[in-house]
């Protein structure tokens, strides 16, 4: 049986840091007081990876629950990300440091290039990513949003890389970046994982949820944890939901039931602003 402390080894063969956490709280579009309530009735429940962005415009908001939250930062993996269009090597660095301002913080857990920027070279970014890593603003860094290939040429630059953050649900496989993600000791945070709501009226997954005794919401995340690698990081505004999607740690799926969620794939996008060739 499954804890709420559940977590991922460290990457990379990293000893020094502390696992991450398994299964995170996404902020993508919450914005103000909602966004304050939001994590801080996260930090409560017991989350303790908290993911957002420069471009989610509410860092501010995110740093001011932490301090208000009293959970002690050595507890907390935090995640923030620069905005495509500030991938130039000094735009990255300001856009760096502005985040840690926002946020409060002086490093943060991991860093990602949020999307990349068919206008600028990757090694830019990369390089830049790696500055902000060595110069000691974040623990970890990763990319968000990259094709195979784009990952595999992040890895040669960054052999080190830690995480691929991209879109990830039942009906949208990842087989192809899973592989690379595994073979190469990173982890992958799996954004709208529950497929912006759109999985959540399946008879397949209310099925298997009923003889769990769970909703599909919890299903769906118990899924994503049930994978080697795999952290989903749900995003609601709904004080209920965020306490319901955390209560996924007191049971497992079995592996008949892994598979019929697996049959869910149809290749389905619901982020896709065609900014990258998914190479599918």
């Amino acid at each position: 049986m499954t804890e709420k402390t559940e977590s991922l080894q460290s990457t990379q063969g990293e000893t020094t840091q502390r696992p991450i956490p398994s299964l995170g709280f996404g902020t993508f579009q919450l914005k103000g007081a909602t966004c304050i309530q939001a994590v801080a009735t996260a930090l409560e429940v017991g989350y303790r990876h908290i993911d957002t962005a420069q471009m989610y415009e509410n860092e501010a908001e995110v740093g001011k629950a932490i301090r208000a939250s009293g959970v002690p930062r050595s507890e907390l993996f935090v995640t923030t990300k620069v905005w495509r269009t500030n991938l130039r090597s000094e735009d990255f660095r300001r856009s760096t440091d502005e985040c840690l301002s926002k946020l409060g913080l002086d490093q943060v857990d991991l860093l990602l290039i949020h999307w990349p920027n068919r206008d600028i070279p990757l090694d830019e970014p990369l390089e830049a990513l790696q500055n902000a890593k060595e110069e000691g603003k974040t623990k970890r860094v990763g990319v968000s949003n990259f094709a195979p290939s784009q990952l595999e040429h992040a890895l040669k630059v960054i052999p080190d890389l830690a995480c691929l953050q991209v879109e990830y649900h039942p009906l949208l496989s990842q087989d192809r970046l899973l592989e690379i993600v595994r073979s190469n000791g990173m982890f992958l945070t799996a954004y709208s994982p529950l497929g912006q709501g759109r999985l959540l009226d399946k008879w397949r997954l209310k099925r298997i949820a009923r003889a769990h005794g769970k909703n599909t919401a919890q299903t769906i995340l118990r899924w994503h944890l049930q994978q080697n690698g795999v952290v989903p990081i749900p995003r609601s505004g709904n004080v209920d939901h965020i306490r319901s999607n955390f209560d996924v740690f007191d049971f497992e799926l079995t592996k008949d039931e892994m598979d019929r969620i697996d049959a869910l794939d149809a290749g389905k996008r619901f982020v896709n602003p065609g900014w990258v060739d998914w190479e599918r």
